[in-house]
């Protein structure tokens, strides 16, 4: 079946608006749990601008469902990983002044870095994810570092979609379902996400290859409007059907 990761950052990211103790997103973690996601997903960054460390002690302790802890390839990010041993790490790029996560990890030219990097994660036991863009190079690097999974960045792909230019948003899915079968065919575990939304959803749902979606800033904007388990609800609906 096909798995859905939901994003709670930016539940953090309206708490710190304020500099109040809520909303609380480990609460948001635990209501989406209830509400049938397979997983949660949580980046923290080097400047804290959402999710803040004590936000992963309270995911660690509260969920039942895996956590999949997103950072950057830093010893920082890495000794908290060491030190919570999350059920899946997704090394992703990072810049200070950019408003989410632009584009995929640059795997082929730091590959020596990276697999030193991620080899105590695989020693903890924690299933390391690359996140990456529809290339083949850059999934030919994660599979030689040692990475488990990869995940596809599919936010040109949603783009693309939302301004209206369908043939080059057509010519994206291509890309990333001829990456996925590549990537699969090489025994990696596929993942997907960045920016899908409900009318978005449904065709990188229905790539057999990929066996989890990671959705968060759609769902936690629709939650405005329907509350968060209808909003989970309605996303996993889509993506079943789409998968069916």
């Amino acid at each position: 079946m096909l798995r859905l990761g939901v994003n709670i950052d930016h539940v953090a990211t309206v708490r710190n608006a304020r500099g109040s103790a809520y909303p609380d997103p480990v609460r948001a973690a635990k209501l989406a749990e209830e509400a049938g996601a397979d997983g949660i997903t949580a980046h923290l960054r080097e400047d804290r601008r959402h999710i803040e460390d004590a936000d992963i002690d309270g995911l660690m302790e509260a969920l039942t469902v895996p956590l999949n802890f997103e950072m950057a390839a830093t010893d920082e990010m890495l000794a908290i990983a060491l030190r919570h041993k999350p059920h899946a790490v997704c090394i992703v790029p990072e810049k200070r002044e950019e408003r989410t996560t632009e584009g995929g990890l640059e795997v082929a030219r730091e590959e020596n870095k990276l697999a030193h990097f991620i080899a105590p994660l695989r020693e903890v036991g924690c299933r390391v994810s690359i996140f990456i863009a529809a290339d083949q190079a850059q999934i030919e690097a994660a599979n030689r570092i040692g990475a488990q999974v990869i995940e596809l960045h599919t936010g040109a792909y949603c783009d693309l979609h939302a301004e209206g230019r369908f043939d080059e948003r057509d010519a994206e899915l291509a890309r990333l379902t001829e990456m996925a079968t590549f990537a699969h065919s090489l025994g990696l575990e596929v993942h997907a996400g960045h920016g899908l939304t409900y009318d978005s959803v449904a065709p990188i749902a229905a790539l057999p290859e990929v066996m989890e979606l990671n959705i968060g800033h759609f769902l936690i904007g629709e939650s405005i409007f329907l509350g968060l388990e209808p909003a989970i609800k309605e996303m996993r609906r889509i993506m079943d059907e789409a998968r069916a």
